[in-house]
């Protein structure tokens, strides 16, 4: 049985090549840098100055019409964006009637109880309908065009995995397969091809918003772009969640992504050495990646995101630990460029959370984070494109693929598997239900068959990289990938082609490593290795034969052409639940890698790399020893918000750094603004002077190093009307030739001027 999805996905990548030129030209016009999203109008106290504003929803409220919304941030200087959910949202009228006179609740996600998964009141997650699609375009992206947005960002596309037993569902389902619906609780088969058309109706339900998006706006003279904001493959994969992902990125309509990568996701725990804990920097790491596989091949832009807060429960320190851990992470791919700053500024500037984990009490951000934050954040306006590399062995990858998600068996709320025998019991983390080691075939606790083949090599510093199934057929895909670890024991290739492209790329020179031993019953779900004629026990019996091995090969070593697989009859999550269970997964990679390349894989405790004046680093807590990473330079701490000049740092296990390096400033005899807790404007240099104007936030407090060629004899900073700022706080660093200012930000902007003999 051929995938409707799979036709369209190879129809779509036909379009590709004639689309690929114009479609990412059409950005070079504005800088579109760095963006944040937010529900809300132009508020002093959340103007952090990005680029590009992203207007949720289309609602009007508290005396304001969407219209007003947008135009309020583009009085203030930003290109106005919108977001808005295609899975969920403020949609009342279409549930209850009031857009066509009939009600549709029948069209909601519902659980095998009969319960509707509701993300809030008279709000359920959806089934994409083809009269959702209409009214979808007809009451939102019509109007967000109308108002004169010409780049549109539809977020999470989600189809839970516990849903697939409504009405809308039922009838979805005999017209993809053209058989009854089967309920996917009996069986392996029906949970895979469940999932796969869930995985199939928000693929169509994205293609028919972006199409109708690009067509109505061209009948109005504008080129309109169209994103989708996304969580990584991996934590859909584990929460339970299927999403079109790399799919889409084959859709002439979609310009691109933003990766949804935040403490909330990038804490959940994994297995390695046999303990499973939160390893928050090295799964970052890997979401971060795994959606740059999806993008780089297809030259779409991609946005990289994350959190300084997060949805449940911590306190200040933590939200300030993990953010720097992910910010860190995501700065380690020198090829992204473009940042989602945060989402919902108004929760971060003007919320308060919990002071403690013990206290109930609550507070604002401290004074300190913001400051720290706006450094942060301010400093992607200017961080560049880079053609160095994250420091380690190159080459490493691992394949993984969209069908990731339709092996994840769902539970009910209440954390009580289906009546199945498949099922084990499970644990939660998080609000999250997940399985327990066990031997059950079906078992994979917390995604180890992914983790297993990563984290042997990304914990003692290899950094890895991760080549998408669904994009095999792209020039880039295997780009700087020698060797790739590869498994169908979590996945299975929705199409065919897919192997011709691995078995060219190996015969070229490509060295596979495929752990597993194919027996669980996915491998059997009526797919096109199985259809047709063909009569694979499983699909790795077809990737096997186009590399003449044969079927069902034992472990083994193969020449295949220039290149070689390696066959280990091993699950990959055996590879981390148990103590030092990666053995044998490396001593083959080892040997391999040097084969191909003639060079030893180097292991190490620490990741550092460097962006223009920019040093990033990360010190791993379960890596080959604990010995800390020590930079040395003229080196401006931008996790510290007094922004100290340091000649020496340590970077500890379990610990990240981001520093400036005054050494390594393009110009070093012109005066510029290092680094800020505000954005830069109007500089103008004199002979014997600098000035600019800084805007940030009301309530936060501004620091900058500023690069002068001598000490500074007098120094002005006023406010818009031109009064004297009165809590300003000077001091000059003769060693690094930077002056440090402090005083208090205004988003009406502050005109600061230095002058030198």
């Amino acid at each position: 049985m051929r995938s409707k999805t799979v036709r369209s996905v190879a129809f779509a990548t036909l379009l590709f090549t004639f689309y690929l030129n114009d479609a990412h030209s059409q950005s070079s016009e504005k800088k579109e840098k760095t963006t944040f999203q937010t529900g809300g109008a132009w508020k002093p106290t959340t103007d952090t100055r990005s680029d590009v504003a992203i207007v949720y929803g289309v609602s009007d409220g508290h005396g304001m019409t969407f219209e007003q919304r947008v135009q309020s941030w583009r009085d203030h200087g930003y290109i106005a964006a919108f977001m808005t959910g295609i899975a969920w949202g403020n949609y009342q009228e279409y549930f209850t009637g009031k857009w066509d006179g009939k009600p549709h609740f029948d069209e909601a996600q519902m659980e095998m109880t009969g319960d509707t998964v509701w993300h809030g009141k008279l709000t359920p997650y959806i089934v994409p309908t083809k009269n959702f699609s209409n009214y979808f375009n007809e009451k939102i992206i019509k109007r967000v065009i109308d108002a004169g947005i010409d780049a549109i960002y539809l977020e999470e596309p989600e189809y839970w995995a516990k849903s697939g037993y409504s009405p809308a569902f039922k009838a979805a389902w005999k017209e993809y397969y053209g058989f009854d619906w089967r309920p996917q609780h009996e069986s392996a088969e029906n949970t895979y091809l469940s999932n796969k058309l869930k995985y199939h109706l928000y693929y169509q339900a994205l293609e028919t918003a972006f199409t109708y998006a690009k067509s109505y706006g061209k009948s109005k003279g504008m080129n309109v772009r169209c994103y989708v904001a996304t969580h990584s493959l991996l934590n859909y994969s584990l929460w339970q969640i299927v999403s079109p992902e790399a799919s889409l990125a084959s859709l002439p309509c979609v310009d691109g992504y933003i990766v949804q990568s935040w403490t909330g996701t990038a804490r959940e725990p994994n297995y390695f050495n046999g303990i499973a804990k939160s390893r928050t920097w090295e799964t970052a790491f890997l979401e971060y990646g795994c959606m740059r596989s999806m993008t780089i091949p297809t030259n779409r832009k991609l946005f990289f995101e994350n959190d300084p807060v997060e949805d449940v429960r911590r306190d200040w320190s933590d939200y300030k630990k993990n953010y720097e851990t992910t910010f860190s992470a995501e700065l380690f791919y020198p090829d992204i460029d473009n940042y989602e700053v945060m989402p919902w500024p108004d929760r971060i500037f003007d919320g308060k959370y919990f002071i403690n984990q013990t206290s109930n009490d609550k507070a604002p951000m401290p004074k300190s984070y913001s400051t720290e934050l706006l450094v942060m954040i301010n400093s992607l306006n200017n961080m560049p494109v880079s053609k160095n590399k994250t420091s380690g062995t190159q080459g490493i990858s691992v394949l993984m693929g969209n069908s990731l998600m339709f092996q994840q068996l769902p539970t009910h709320d209440n954390g009580k598997a289906f009546e199945n025998p498949y099922f084990s019991d499970f644990y939660e983390t998080s609000g999250m239900f997940h399985r327990y080691p066990t031997s059950d075939k079906l078992v994979d606790p917390l995604l180890s068959n992914f983790y297993g083949e990563a984290l042997p090599f990304l914990e003692r510093g290899v950094p890895v990289n991760i080549v998408h199934l669904e994009n095999a057929g792209f020039e880039k895909a295997f780009d700087d990938t020698k060797v790739l670890l590869m498994s169908y024991s979590n996945m299975k290739p929705l199409d065919e082609k897919a192997h011709e492209h691995l078995a060219q790329w190996e015969r070229n020179g490509g060295i596979i490593v495929y752990s597993g031993r194919d027996d669980d019953p996915f491998q059997t779900v009526k797919e096109w290795w199985n259809s047709d004629g063909k009569k694979y026990a499983c699909p790795a019996d077809d990737l096997f034969e186009k590399l003449g091995i044969g079927q069902n090969p034992k472990e083994g070593i193969y020449p295949v052409g220039k290149g070689s697989i390696c066959i280990i009859r091993k699950e990959p999550k055996e590879y981390v639940l148990e103590t030092n269970g990666d053995t044998l997964l490396r001593e083959k990679v080892e040997g391999l890698y040097a084969q191909s390349t003639g060079k030893k894989i180097e292991y190490k405790n620490n990741f550092y790399l460097n962006r223009g004046p920019y040093e990033i680093i990360s010190v791993m807590a379960d890596g080959e020893n604990n010995s800390p990473y020590t930079i040395k330079g003229k080196l401006i701490d931008l996790f510290d918000p007094t922004l100290p000049v340091l000649s020496e740092k340590d970077i500890k296990p379990g610990e990240q750094a981001y520093l400036y390096n005054i050494e390594k400033v393009a110009n070093p005899d012109k005066p510029q603004v290092l680094a800020s807790a505000s954005r830069v404007y109007d500089e103008k240099m004199e002979k014997k002077s600098y000035s600019f104007v800084v805007k940030s936030p009301l309530n936060t407090t501004n620091v900058m190093r500023v690069l002068l060629p001598g000490e500074p004899k007098k120094i002005t900073v006023t406010d818009e009307k031109g009064k004297p700022v009165a809590d300003v706080k000077t001091s000059w660093d003769g060693d690094s030739k930077t002056s440090f200012l402090s005083f208090t930000n205004d988003p009406d902007g502050i005109k600061v001027k230095l002058e030198w003999r």
